[in-house]
């Protein structure tokens, strides 16, 4: 057995209040990652924890790369024959999370999941480098393989297929548009006092604001 108990840490960097947030939550959020990106430290700082409920019925996250955010909600692509694809068609109800260490801050997002038209798909596809979107033709993913060689004898044959030819975005490969219905803002605080601020959707297109007791 090994004791935690003593990893302590005093967050002290911040603070977040009422009378400096927007009164929607995008806009707060698009300044928290632009400082969090200035400040520097965290090297992907668009790499966030996807929640979901799977075909079994147990929770499961997983980390994924946030690729675009608007008005309308959060955006990143996967295989939509994976299980985290699976899943989202069974229950589009989902969960986002950032926790940016450098600035002692988390963003969690409770929304809902839509594939994003297929336009959108095909411009993110086509953006990407040459090996990422053979890798999304030949990974079948979350299935079972036979071993590492398995897969890397399935790209170089691939690699062969399509040498000097456009490669078209697979029909079960595409983007997920997540619409926000509640997103909390953490802050750490000294004390273990930390700042929670949660913006609740409302059914004329404003925003509830609260304060919660850390």
């Amino acid at each position: 057995m090994e004791d935690l108990s003593h990893y302590r840490k005093s967050y002290e960097k911040s603070e977040l209040l009422e009378s400096n947030i927007p009164e929607d939550p995008i806009n707060l959020f698009n300044r928290w990652f632009h400082e969090v990106e200035d400040f520097g430290g965290n090297e992907e700082v668009n790499a966030m924890t996807v929640g979901t409920i799977g075909l079994d019925g147990f929770p499961r996250s997983r980390v994924v790369l946030l690729k675009k955010f608007t008005e309308e909600g959060f955006i990143f692509y996967t295989n939509y024959n994976s299980e985290k694809g699976k899943a989202i068609a069974q229950n589009p109800k989902i969960c986002l999370s950032f926790f940016w260490h450098t600035m002692e801050r988390q963003v969690i997002i409770k929304g809902v999941a839509r594939k994003t038209a297929a336009a959108i798909s095909n411009n993110y596809f086509e953006s990407r480098p040459h090996g990422s979107k053979l890798g999304a033709i030949v990974s079948n993913q979350s299935e079972v393989v036979p071993s590492r060689a398995f897969l890397e004898e399935n790209l170089k044959q691939l690699e062969n297929d399509y040498e000097g030819i456009v490669i078209p975005r697979p029909e079960h490969w595409g983007g997920f548009l997540v619409t926000p219905v509640e997103v909390e803002f953490w802050q750490g605080r000294p004390n273990r006092l930390h700042d929670r601020i949660r913006y609740t959707s409302q059914e004329n297109f404003t925003w509830k604001i609260e304060r919660l007791s850390p």
